[in-house]
Order: structure tokens, then sequence, then C-alpha cells
């Protein structure tokens, strides 16, 4: 089986293709489906912490916002560099080395004795959590073409599983166990993955066009022996051979690249157009959607405190449990929509439809409502940001050829840590601040902005076929 026959050929979506999506795929979609639960809960933890610590150390609202921020800092890096690692030594190892980060600052930051120690393990959790982007990269790597859009979605909706058990966990734990006990139950999941790492294979896409064709066989063969199936006769290929071959040439050199030489590509004439608008995506999408879980802590009770009405903070909840509880809840029906739009209306106009609604919505707050209707609004917002985040996720690492997809997918995220890192200052410091007016509008212009870049971006991604080659890739 995929021994050289009559010089016939195949490349490893030929072979998918054949092999199908069965219990192999599963078991994939299961551990990245636990990476994905686990940073989550590391990020959703960001919106209860806060609050609280913010009384018992007393902090000012920018000290508070810089525990949100120091986060997206480390991301900022661990995703560039995740990325480069993922795509020069291969997917297994980058996403052993987050796991590992995230789950002992994780731990070790329930234990902190001050702001500042805190602040320093969060970030180093940040770094970890950067490398989300190699475990999507890996994750689309198992998956034939037709089922691409629908199993991401699958995939993406465990993020919003993590959400929502982070928000059961946080109501439960906060009010008896206090902070500490939240942040190291939060880490419980990334344990899980460590655990589970043995199991799991390197990609045979990465492998293949790294030439180590044999070791690709022998995963391809595994999931055919798992699936039921039968790997295609023939001799396994990378796409890189096959261009070259068609184009009468030598194979191409494989890629084992540097950072540099891997951001250049991603800055070549082929790809800078792509690039830079998915940065600006990135951004604005970070930018809303953490602003929009902050706010859901933050508009209702900075405004009640702006208006006059605030309270002892001993006398209150330092934190709404059931809007956060509620809003999250918004994340569902943002999957559903993902999952009826993207394999038919296709990645782009979809993302620039939810833009569009998401301002109509949050347009209202830029006036004085009740807390029922701000609640109602942010839950539209949630639904829409979620949809245009979780589309983002299955969008960017299409774009990009294998030699640089992880690369690519992890310096536009990390374009998406810098608007995480601001967006505190706007959702947390400007409405604590009574400047609520001037956040909203923020909001607005910068979604906006996202809307456009989308539909900017000359490539559409729906049904085809991943490739290795830059230049096959980017073809509109």
């Amino acid at each position: 089986m995929g021994g050289g026959g009559g010089g016939d050929t195949f490349t490893v979506d030929d072979a998918l293709l054949t092999l199908g999506f069965g219990k192999y795929q599963y078991f994939v979609l299961a551990y990245a489906a636990l990476a994905w639960v686990s940073e989550a809960m590391e990020m959703m933890l960001l919106s209860f912490i806060g609050p609280v610590v913010k009384r018992i150390w007393r902090l000012s609202a920018k000290e508070q916002s810089l525990i949100t921020s120091v986060v997206f800092i480390g991301m900022l890096v661990g995703a560039y560099s995740w990325g480069v690692i993922a795509d020069k030594y291969g997917r297994r190892k980058g996403f052993l080395m987050t796991a590992l980060v995230t789950t002992v600052a994780g731990f070790m930051s329930s234990f902190s004795p001050n702001y500042a120690t805190l602040l320093v393990l969060r970030c180093v959790v940040g770094i970890g959590l950067g490398g989300g982007p190699v475990l999507c990269s890996w994750l689309l790597e198992f998956i034939p073409p037709p089922n691409r859009g629908t199993w991401m979605v699958v995939f993406q909706a465990f993020w919003t599983v993590g959400a929502v058990f982070e928000a059961s966990v946080a109501w439960a734990v906060m009010p008896t166990l206090g902070w500490r006990w939240l942040l190291a139950f939060s880490s419980i999941p990334s344990f899980g993955l460590l655990i589970f790492y043995l199991c799991t294979p390197e990609s045979p896409r990465y492998l293949c066009l790294n030439g180590k064709i044999k070791e690709a066989m022998t995963i391809l063969d595994r999931i055919a022996k798992v699936n039921g199936t039968e790997v295609p006769s023939g001799t396994l290929v990378s796409d890189d051979d096959v261009v070259a071959s068609d184009q009468d040439s030598t194979p191409t050199k494989r890629h084992k690249q540097g950072a540099l030489t891997a951001i250049l590509k991603l800055l070549s004439r082929e790809l800078i157009r792509p690039t830079l608008l998915l940065w600006v995506v990135f951004f604005g999408n970070s930018f809303s959607y953490y602003g929009l879980v902050l706010l859901t802590t933050e508009l209702n009770a900075g405004r009640s405190a702006c208006a006059g009405h605030k309270v002892k903070a001993e006398e209150t909840e330092d934190v709404n449990y059931k809007d956060v509880f509620i809003t999250t809840f918004a994340e569902f029906p943002g999957l559903i929509i993902v999952a009826l739009t993207v394999d038919r209306v296709g990645r782009r106009l979809s993302m620039a439809v939810l833009f569009s609604i998401c301002c109509v919505l949050i347009f209202p707050l830029v006036f004085q409502q009740s807390d029922m209707v701000t609640t109602g609004l942010l839950f539209g917002s949630r639904i829409c940001i979620t949809a245009t985040f979780t589309t983002l996720f299955i969008y960017a690492p299409e774009i990009y050829p294998t030699a640089v997809r992880s690369t690519g997918f992890g310096a536009a995220s990390s374009m998406g840590r810098i608007g995480g890192m601001v967006c505190p200052y706007v959702a947390v410091a400007l409405v604590q601040g009574c400047h609520e007016t001037a956040a909203i509008a923020m909001f607005e212009v910068i979604i906006i902005l996202s809307g456009v870049s989308i539909l900017l971006i000359p490539i559409e991604t729906k049904g085809r076929q991943l490739s290795d080659n830059v230049k096959q890739k980017c073809q509109p």
C-alpha cells in the first residue's frame, strides 16, 4: 500500500479524500478540542479575576486592565514564535511546548503573592496560549477538503464549550473559594494535553513537504487501518513536487526555514496583500471579541457608578455572573450561523455581513440603556463576533501554503493579540472613567474597518484544497 505503481503519484489531500473522515480524525479532533477548551478557559477567566483582585489589592482601573493586557503581550510573542517553531520542527513539538508552558504558568499563577507576580505569570501563560494557531494548522492538515469547513466549525465549538464551562465554574467557585481556586481549576485541562501527548501523530502533510515520505506514509497507513479504508496506489508526493513536475523542473528544496525567511515569504509579492489585510481583520476581531467579553462585566456597573449610584464594593458582587453566563451562551447560535454559511455563502462574505450586523447592534449602546437592553444588545453582538472569529480561524490557515501555514497564521494571530492588548484600556479604563460613548465609538470604527478589509482580500477558500506551493495557493 502506497508503493510506486506505474508512475502514478498522489498528494496528501488525494489520500485524505480516499481515506475519508473517520475514527482516526475523531481522535485528532478530541485532542485538539481539549486544547481549545483549555485555551478558552484561560482567556475567559480574565473577565472574572480582574474585578476581584482590583478590590483586594486596591488597584486602579489601568492596573486592572494590565492584568488582561499582559496575557495578550505574551500571546503576541508566542503566536509568531510557536508558528515558526512548528513550521521548522513540526506541529507536535510546537504544541507540546505550548501546553507545557501554559500548564505550569497557569497553575503557578494561583499562588501569586502579589500583583507583580500575577502579571509575570499571566504573561507567561499568554506565551503558551499563543500556540493556538499551531493546533489549528495541525488539525486542518488531517481533514479531507470536503469536510474541512464543517469539522473546523465543530472544533471551534469547543472554544464555546470552554467559555461556558469557565463561566459556570467561576459562578460556583468565586463566591465561596475565591479567585485562586478558579485559576487552579482552570489549569486542569492543560494537564490533560500533556498526559495524552504521546498518542498524537505528526501532520502527514508537514512530513511529506519536508521529504519524510516514509514517515508520512506510516501515518496515512495508520489512518487507513483505523478508518477501515485504503491508501491510494502510487507514490506519495508533495504539491511542490507536483508543481515542479508540471513545469518540467526539478523538485524544490525542502522547507527548513528560519524566522526571517518565513516572514519574508509572508511579505512576498504573492502573499503581501492577503497577509496585511488579514492582520487588520485579526486585530479588529480580537479587539471586538475580548472587548465585548469585558464590557459584559463593566458597562452596566460603570454607568451606574458614573450616574452616582456606586455602592461599596464590599456590599455587592465584583462580577455579575448571571450576565456573563447569559452572554457567553450567545456563542452557540454564533456557531450555528457559521455552520450554515461557511461552506455555502463563503468565508469572506459571511464575515463582512456579520461585522455589519454587529455594528448595528452595538450602536444603541452609545446612549444610556437599561441593564436588560444592554445585556440583550451585547448578547446579539457576541453572536456576530463569535461567528466572525470562528470563520476567521477556518479561513486564515487555508490561505497559506503548508511551508508557512503555522507562521502565517501565527503572525496574523499576533496582530490579534495586539487588539486584545489594547481593548482593556477601552472596555475597562474608558468605561470606568465615564467615557462610555467614546469606548463604543471606537468599537464601531474598528469593526467597520475589519469588515472592509475582509472584502479586500482577493482569495476565497470555500471548497479549495490546501496547498504546499505559494503561487498555486494565491491564484484567485
